[in-house]
């Protein structure tokens, strides 16, 4: 990608993608050990003399990859969300204006995508999309005040 790159691009580029992925593995991370147990938990609880959860490897496999992988974009929020207010889509004014339906729209998001239909579940899965939406505000506002169509290309 770099030889189809302007220098300026080549320098906003490499923090992004360090960022970005020390984000994932971040977001992988407290998916895997925040939310994986008590989800796994609640799910292996659902069993009587009669009936008992034994889930297969399979399927254990298919939640905590489910879990890494909807945690790790999660985190991508700020990233995502600076280089949105860097092109000019957004900025803080907006974000904070709208902040009531985006932590809606968090906790919808938790209620569909949350493998178990507990509400403990979901507040955790909801929980971290309103606290990235806050870091988001914060990083435009520190990182991306001035979107770069009005800065100028010295290139």
């Amino acid at each position: 990608m770099a030889p189809g790159l302007y220098q300026h691009e080549k320098r906003v580029l490499l923090p992004f993608s360090i960022l970005s992925a020390f984000c994932f593995i971040g977001g992988s991370a407290f998916g895997f050990l925040v939310i994986f147990p008590p989800a796994f938990q609640f799910l292996t609880s659902y069993s009587n003399s009669y009936l008992s959860a034994m889930p297969t490897v399979k399927e254990y496999f298919s939640l905590s990859l489910r879990l890494l992988l909807a945690f790790g974009f999660i985190f991508e929020m700020p990233v995502f969300m600076v280089l949105l207010a860097k092109i000019g889509i957004v900025n803080t004014k907006l974000l904070r204006k709208n902040r009531k339906y985006a932590f809606l729209i968090s906790f919808v998001i938790a209620a569909v995508v949350t493998p178990t239909p507990d509400v403990v579940n979901q507040f955790l899965m909801a929980a971290p999309m309103v606290v990235l939406y806050e870091v988001s505000i914060i990083a435009i506002w520190i990182f991306a005040r001035h979107p770069i169509a009005h800065q100028e290309d010295n290139d």
